[in-house]
């Protein structure tokens, strides 16, 4: 998933990322709410975990804007107020999840996984490439059961490849989709990572098959799976 983390607190916001990196999910920060609010208008983001107090503009006001707006990313508020009436406003403004500070990471992963079943495109299920095996519940590749090793980028590329298999998808689009907004990275960074996927996806298939083409002047693809 791509999250966009609107919180002001670097204690809480900094840790929370890297967590949720390791978990294969793509994050952007932002520490104020215009910020984020600027943010969440130019990128699609899957899920925005959004705290209520915010500098410059309010969560609530935030969330109310981004829906008027037409936005249709998951939004879980994240905030020290737990009163019954601070959660129906969040919920009204158009929140879908109202989660209060302190909070476990364990609870907040049971939170996002339960709010990606609301969401049919986001919703895991196994994607299957010939004896390619690729579980988003939990994050593993097989080929003929045997289990891959790859990165949270690797596994990343890979997913996409797997989701859309008849798509071109350029270094661009890749970059924009994988990689944070503050992330300098550039398009050598994208042939680097798919090398490694390219070369350990062919490495574990017996004969060597070649998963990913390259599209002249183009991109990358899925190969037909003949």
């Amino acid at each position: 998933m791509r999250i966009l983390l609107i919180e002001d607190d670097e204690r809480i916001a900094e840790p929370l990322a890297e967590h949720l990196t390791r978990q294969y999910h793509v994050v952007d920060l932002a520490q104020d709410g215009i910020t984020g609010l600027e943010q969440a208008q130019l990128s699609p983001y899957d899920l925005i975990l959004l705290d209520l107090m915010l500098p410059g503009l309010d969560g609530i006001s935030l969330c109310q804007r981004l829906r008027a707006e037409g936005s249709k990313a998951l939004i879980l508020m994240l905030t020290a107020k737990d009163t019954t009436t601070d959660k129906v406003i969040g919920l009204d403004a158009g929140a879908d999840d109202y989660l209060v500070k302190p909070f476990k990471i364990q609870e907040l992963a049971a939170r996002i996984r339960a709010l990606s079943r609301r969401s049919p495109d986001i919703r895991p299920s196994t994607l299957t490439y010939g004896d390619l095996q690729l579980d988003p519940s939990t994050h593993q590749v097989t080929y003929m059961g045997n289990l891959l090793t790859l990165t949270p980028k690797e596994y990343m590329l890979l997913e996409a490849f797997l989701k859309s298999p008849a798509r071109v998808f350029t270094r661009k689009e890749l970059l924009d989709k994988f990689w944070e907004c503050e992330d300098i990275s550039g398009e050598e960074t994208i042939k680097t990572h798919l090398k490694n996927l390219r070369r350990k996806l062919k490495e574990a298939s017996k004969p060597n098959i070649e998963f990913i083409e390259n599209v002249y002047g183009i991109g990358y693809r899925l190969r037909k799976n003949e």
